[in-house]
Order: structure tokens, then C-alpha cells, then sequence
């Protein structure tokens, strides 16, 4: 036997791949997501382009739930009805005390009827969102237009633009849109009964203009609206008040802003 025969055998395989090899396919994933992404994010600048600032705040309003305006103490309509299983009173504390299970006039409690003047108040809103969708006339002019529901009422703020005001320079002449959107106010107002209140704002002006009209200029911008209001068939005998606040309540900061010239309508809501 030879020396050494013992020894193991080692064998050397060399394997040998055409082609490059496969590199994994995670780039692809990525590159996927990417696109998807932006995408999306051009679909989305489409819409904020498409759309009014009170179509903007309706889709806002759907992803994120507000408050509701009725006064209750906590939510739900289960066993509890919003009350804790701890209370030691049956009676949930509503805010708007006995009066709610008083029946007034109709057949409806204090706290029905106020829940059902909060929801006619949102039709209403809704219906002027909708309004857009009508024709691309009525949609431009609902861009000055923006709605908040408050415990005061719907208020209806109609705000002018850059190059796009509401009125003629310094004067209480209304301009086309402001005479379309004011026949429009009226047209869905008559749904409901509310009495309404006029504001007229205006911006500042430099100091070297300062004695600019701007009391009179305000009361008659909302007279203005009234007598548009009117005239779509609106009940003059709903018109509450009408009043003007100069530039003392401004929308925007800076007080020379465009912005700040605006008209605010309100809805008010009827005490019960």
C-alpha cells in the first residue's frame, strides 16, 4: 500500500453562469410604489385645481368629522344613548335643559327641533356645494364662496379674489358675480324659513387714503345684498339686520389684503 493512500479526496466543482446572474426584482417594488405615488399626487393637485375653496371644505369635512352643532354630552345612539353606566341620573345633560322633553308646538321637543333646524341648515350647505357641479359659470363663482355652521347659524361668507372682485373700486356697485351668487343665495334659501343677517367688510387702505368711507362703503355693500336678495324673490321680512364693520374684523392678517372685502350671510338659527 502506498504511503499516503489514505488521504481524502477533495474535488473542486466550478459552476459556471451565463448571462449575469438574477439581480432580485425589489427595484421594481420600489419603482412601482413610486409612480403609484405620483400619480396620486398629481390627481391630487388636478382636483385642488378643479375644485372651489367650499367643494375643498366639503371633501375636508368628509375625511374629517366636525363637532356637531347640537349641544349633547356625549355620543352614540346605543343602550346608553351617550350617557356613562356609571351616572347616577337617568336623564343625559343635554345643554339645553328641560326644555328638551317639553313638547312645543308640532309634536317635537325642544332638543328635536333643534336637531332638525341643525340638519335643514346642512341641506342647505350642501345644496349650495352642489351648486358647482350645474355649470362651469356657477362653478368659478363659487370659488368666493365659503359656508361655516356655527351657533349662530350657517353663515355664508362671500369673499373677493385677486382680479376678481365683488364690487367696483371703492364703491357699492356689485359685480356680475356677486349678482349671479346672490340670485343663487336666494333660489336655496327659499327652502327654509330663517331669518337672515347681512355684514359688509372691507380691507384697509394706507395711510395716505385714510380717509377713505369705509363705514358707508361696508352698510352700503350690504345693502347692496339685500336689495339682490330681494330682488331673487327673497321675503324682505326675513332680513334681521344688516351691518357694516368697516375693517374692523378682518378674514385675513394682513389688513390690506384682498381677502378682507366680503360679505357674510347668515342663516340664523330660530331660539327655541
Amino acid at each position: 500500500m502506498a504511503h499516503g493512500s489514505n488521504a481524502p479526496v477533495i474535488i473542486k466543482r466550478k459552476k459556471v453562469i451565463a448571462g449575469g446572474g438574477h439581480h432580485g426584482g425589489a427595484w421594481k417594488v420600489a419603482y412601482a410604489d413610486f409612480v403609484t405615488a405620483m400619480m396620486a399626487f398629481f390627481l391630487l393637485m388636478w382636483l385642488l385645481n378643479a375644485t372651489t375653496e367650499q367643494q375643498r371644505k366639503g371633501l375636508a369635512d368628509y375625511f374629517s368629522p366636525t363637532i356637531p352643532v347640537v349641544r349633547i354630552s356625549g355620543g352614540g345612539d346605543g343602550m346608553f344613548g351617550g350617557s356613562s353606566m356609571m351616572a347616577e341620573d337617568a336623564m343625559i345633560e343635554d345643554g339645553s335643559g328641560a326644555a328638551d322633553s317639553v313638547p312645543l308646538d308640532g309634536g317635537l321637543s325642544g332638543g328635536e327641533a333643534a336637531a332638525a333646524e341643525v340638519a335643514a341648515l346642512q341641506d342647505i350647505e350642501a345644496r349650495l356645494l352642489g351648486i358647482g357641479g350645474e355649470s362651469l359659470v356657477q362653478q368659478e363663482a363659487l370659488r368666493h364662496v365659503v359656508t361655516r355652521l356655527t351657533d349662530e347659524g350657517l353663515i355664508i361668507e362671500v369673499f373677493a379674489r385677486e382680479g376678481a372682485p365683488l364690487f367696483d373700486s371703492e364703491t357699492a356697485d356689485p359685480a356680475p358675480v356677486l349678482v349671479q351668487l346672490s340670485a343663487m343665495f336666494a333660489r336655496v334659501f327659499s327652502i327654509v324659513t330663517n331669518p337672515v343677517a347681512i355684514e359688509g367688510h372691507t380691507r384697509s387702505v394706507p395711510l395716505v387714503v385714510a380717509d377713505r368711507e369705509v363705514w358707508e362703503i361696508s352698510t352700503g355693500r350690504a345693502e347692496v345684498v339685500r336689495l339682490l336678495l330681494e330682488a331673487g324673490n327673497l321675503d324682505s321680512a326675513r332680513i334681521a339686520r344688516i351691518t357694516g364693520n368697516a375693517d374692523r374684523d378682518l378674514a385675513h392678517e394682513d389688513s390690506l389684503s384682498v381677502r378682507n372685502d366680503r360679505i357674510e350671510i347668515t342663516l340664523l338659527r330660530v331660539e327655541n
